[in-house]
C-alpha cells in the first residue's frame, strides 16, 4: 500500500506468507523467483522503497532464510548496489565468486550481476542502497579519462573497520538516513546529488574492480613528451577534423608509436582518447543551461556527424541520451 506520510515516490509493502511476497515483488526490479530455507507455518515479510533522483533505497525485512534470484529485463535499469545489514546477513553466489554482508561488512555488487542471493537470520533487516549505474560511468569517465567499456566486475565484500570501508560504510548509512522516513535528504536534491556522487567517486577509488590496477599505475606514470603533446595538439585542436596521421606528424613519431604510448599510459587508444575528449565537450554543453543551441548542433559542432551513432556511444558513457541531457539543464534554467 501507498505511503502518504509526505515522502514522494515512497512505498511500504508486507506479508504474512511466502506466496504472497513472490506475487508481489514478482517483476519489481525483473523476473523474481525465490525458495524458502525451510517450510514453515509463519513468515512475515517487509519491504519499504524511498526513491530519489537516480538513488533508491530499499529497506527488507523477512522473518525466515530463503534464496532468491531477479534476472533483469529489458526495461530493467542497472544500479550498483551497497548492502547494509541492520540484523541478520545476505550473501551473493556468482560463478566462482562468492560474497557476505553481516555485521561490520558491506557488499558491492550490480543488480545485472547478481546471481542468487542468500537472505539470513530470523527477523532480519537490510538496507540496499542502489546507485544508477550511468553516476558510476561519469565518474569513470572523469577519473580515467575515458568512458567505461563494459564490466567493472563488482562482487566485493567491504570490510567496515578498514579506513576505507568505515568511510564508505559511514557515508553509506547517511545516506540510507537522510531517505529514511522523513528523511530531509528527500527534500534536499542537491545534497543527495553531491553525497551520492562523493560514494561514487569513494567506491572507483577505494574498492577493487577491473580498471583498479590503472588506478594505480595512473599516479606514478608520466606520460612521455609525445604523448603530452599529442594531447595538447587534440585540445588545441578538439573541433577541427583531426586524423591521428596528422596528430603523429605534429609530434614526430609514427602512427604506431603514437598507438603504443596512449595503450600504455592513458590505458586506450589515441582515437578513443580524442573521442572522450569530444564526448566531455558535449556533455558540458549540454549541462549548460545558458546554451540554446540544438543538441544536433552541439554535436556538429565537436566533430560527431552521425547523431545515431553518437547517440548510442554517449549513453554507453553517461548512462542517458543526449536529449535527456539537455532536457536536465533546462529544467534548472
Amino acid at each position: 500500500m501507498a505511503d502518504d506520510q509526505g515522502l514522494p515516490f515512497t512505498f511500504q509493502y508486507g506479508g504474512s506468507s511466502f506466496d504472497n511476497m513472490i506475487e508481489t515483488l514478482g517483476g519489481a526490479f525483473g523476473t523474481f523467483t525465490a525458495e524458502p530455507a525451510r517450510r514453515s507455518r509463519e513468515f512475515s515479510w517487509g519491504i519499504d522503497l524511498a526513491v530519489s533522483d537516480r538513488t533508491i533505497l530499499v529497506r527488507g525485512s523477512h522473518q525466515d532464510q530463503f534464496t532468491f534470484r531477479v534476472e533483469p529485463i529489458s526495461e530493467t535499469a542497472q544500479y550498483l548496489c551497497v548492502i547494509v545489514p541492520r540484523n541478520g546477513g545476505m550473501g551473493i553466489t556468482r560463478s566462482s565468486r562468492c560474497g557476505q554482508a553481516c555485521s561490520n561488512r558491506l557488499l558491492l555488487y550490480t543488480n545485472y550481476e547478481a546471481g542468487e542471493v542468500a537472505m539470513y537470520g530470523q527477523n532480519s533487516l537490510i538496507d540496499e542502497l542502489l546507485i544508477d549505474w550511468s553516476i558510476i560511468r561519469q565518474t569513470v569517465a572523469q577519473i580515467f579519462e575515458r568512458p567505461l567499456d563494459g564490466s567493472l566486475e563488482f562482487l566485493f565484500e567491504l570490510d567496515g573497520t578498514t579506513a576505507a570501508g568505515a568511510t564508505i560504510k559511514g557515508l553509506a548509512e547517511t545516506i540510507i538516513d537522510g531517505m529514511s522516513g522523513a528523511g530531509l535528504l528527500m527534500r534536499s536534491p542537491i545534497a543527495m546529488a553531491n553525497l551520492t556522487q562523493t560514494m561514487a567517486d569513494l567506491v572507483v577509488r577505494q574498492v577493487p574492480h577491473r580498471l583498479t590496477p590503472f588506478l594505480g599505475k595512473k599516479v606514478h606514470m608520466i606520460a612521455p613528451r609525445h604523448v603530452r603533446r599529442a594531447i595538447e595538439f587534440m585540445h588545441e585542436n578538439i573541433d577541427q577534423p583531426i586524423t591521428m596521421a596528422l596528430v603523429a606528424e605534429f609530434v614526430g613519431v609514427s602512427t604506431r608509436a603514437l598507438e603504443i604510448g596512449f595503450r600504455m599510459f592513458k590505458y586506450t587508444s589515441p582515437a578513443g582518447y580524442l573521442q572522450a575528449l569530444r564526448l566531455q565537450a558535449v556533455r558540458r554543453d549540454l549541462l549548460d543551461p545558458a546554451n540554446d543551441e540544438s543538441v544536433k548542433s552541439v554535436c556538429l559542432k565537436w566533430g560527431f556527424f552521425h547523431f545515431g551513432r553518437f547517440s548510442a556511444v554517449y549513453a554507453s558513457a553517461y548512462g542517458e541520451k543526449p536529449s535527456e541531457t539537455r532536457l536536465r539543464s533546462r529544467a534548472l534554467r
